[in-house]
């Protein structure tokens, strides 16, 4: 592979507009981080400016763990600092999130590889997972690590590019324009939508303008780029139809008629298992996490693998040993034929229904949900919890248990139904108390889903001791 330009501390200067400080400009930028405790010796340390805390007042504190070059903002320098660290390089810009974006657009520009961009209401991170999976089948990937989908995430994970041949990235929003700046700097050959649902509808307003956040990732889209859906998204089905003429797309899908298609699906706490049809000829697919979102998951890895020339056999393997980001769908097997579901990390209505729908596939166990509030949903809020209420009810969960003050619209859905044990609690310890009472018991499945803000992680790892 032809070797990559290496970015250097003049890069900053000349493409951020930055201000030379102290030190050398031919420093070459290494591994990126904005966290002093994180530095490593010869890293490059980003002060970013948050709501409740500036990394710009921290640049000493990088430098005396190892920091070789600094970009900072709104701050000055005393002489003290450039004497002492005279070998070190400061570089002042006007924004350092602006000059990261900058910077990894840059760098974007000079790699010749294939992008898959993803995005979504739902599922972003799980499908990355497993596109990322198959695309190592033939490519040194590199990938959104965790979650890390915002306007500062992805800029950080474009920078760690090195010698890398492919790159599958999960791009984040809360508001209209922001997956339009992230697509500009990623320039995705592939771009995946999953689904547009309801998250972010309290600060967006409507479905409607969601599916126009999420569409803005194909203004980055590469010439001859290709655009992958799921086509039993209901809005997306919609937009194809009107669209499909504009752009190449590639649909996937259960329900809707869609290129490529899963059918006899079948769920444990094992994992999924499937046939698709590729070419006249049946595969059956297995993924070791269940439901039906992994499923779909899985269909989009099969259409991204197949843009690629992936061999069958290759992209079936991708998928049934990928690893799942921690928090998404992990489920950890306990003594007494107890089986905990750790979804804790987020959570919309639509997550939680599919969450919910998996729990109930469950063979031969008593069926709990613990669920707590869906945040970011503004005056749909009662409405969107209610519809978990009623997703607890047809599909005949056991015991429900629901923390916070936006759940209680959940259990009044479900005491309406009238067939499920109920328990409502405003903080975790009570919930964990009647958790490990229940799983005395033992023979038992629990769910455990709500927004991160929630903190339902202490749940799961009290429980999960």
């Amino acid at each position: 592979m032809e070797s990559k330009k290496e970015l250097t501390v003049r890069d900053i200067i000349e493409i951020c507009e930055g201000k030379l400080v102290c030190g050398d400009k031919e420093v070459a930028l290494n591994n990126f981080c904005q966290d002093t405790r994180m530095i490593k010796q010869d890293d490059v340390y980003v002060g970013i400016k948050g709501e409740n805390h500036n990394g710009n007042d921290m640049y000493e504190k990088a430098l005396e763990n190892g920091a070789k070059v600094c970009i900072l903002q709104d701050i000055d320098i005393p002489e003290y600092i450039k004497e002492k660290y005279y070998d070190r390089s400061i570089v002042i810009v006007k924004n350092t999130i602006y000059a990261l974006q900058e910077l990894a657009k840059y760098k974007r520009s000079i790699y010749d590889i294939p992008v898959v961009a993803i995005t979504g209401s739902v599922g972003k991170t799980s499908t990355k997972d497993i596109v990322a999976s198959v695309m190592a089948k033939k490519f040194n990937v590199l990938k959104t690590e965790g979650n890390y989908n915002s306007q500062l995430g992805t800029a950080l994970t474009v920078l760690r590019l090195k010698d890398h041949d492919a790159m599958v990235v999960e791009l984040g929003m809360n508001n209209i324009g922001e997956i339009s700046r992230l697509t500009d700097i990623v320039k995705p050959t592939v771009a995946v939508i999953t689904n547009i649902g309801t998250a972010h509808i309290g600060i967006l307003g409507s479905r409607e303008n969601i599916l126009k956040a999420k569409l803005e990732i194909l203004e980055g889209l590469q010439s001859e780029g290709k655009v992958v859906i799921n086509n039993d998204n209901d809005m997306l089905n919609k937009w194809n139809l009107e669209k499909s003429d504009i752009y190449d797309v590639i649909t996937y899908g259960m329900e809707n008629v869609s290129d490529v298609m899963a059918y006899n699906t079948e769920f444990s706490e094992d994992g999924s298992k499937f046939n698709v049809d590729i070419e006249d000829k049946t595969y059956n697919v297995h993924i070791s996490v269940g439901g039906n979102h992994f499923v779909s998951n899985s269909l989009c890895a099969i259409a991204v693998g197949r843009i690629f020339n992936i061999n069958m056999p290759d992209i079936l393997d991708g998928i049934a040993h990928f690893e799942l980001t921690k928090r998404r769908m992990q489920v950890e097997k306990l003594e007494n034929n107890v089986i905990v579901i750790n979804d804790c990390y987020n959570a919309n209505c639509d997550s939680m229904k599919a969450a919910i729908h998996y729990l109930s596939e469950l063979k031969n166990c008593k069926k709990v949900a613990v669920l707590g509030d869906m945040l970011e949903l503004g005056e749909y809020s009662e409405k969107l919890h209610r519809e978990v209420g009623e997703e607890l009810v047809k599909d005949k969960i056991d015991i429900v248990i629901t923390v916070g003050n936006e759940s209680k619209y959940i259990a009044d859905e479900v005491i309406k139904g009238n067939n499920a044990s109920v328990y409502e609690y405003n903080n975790n310890q009570e919930a964990i108390e009647k958790i490990k009472e229940i799983m005395k018991d033992g023979n038992v499945a629990i769910l455990i889903k709500a927004s991160n803000g929630m903190k339902f992680q202490e749940i799961a790892n009290e429980i999960c001791k």
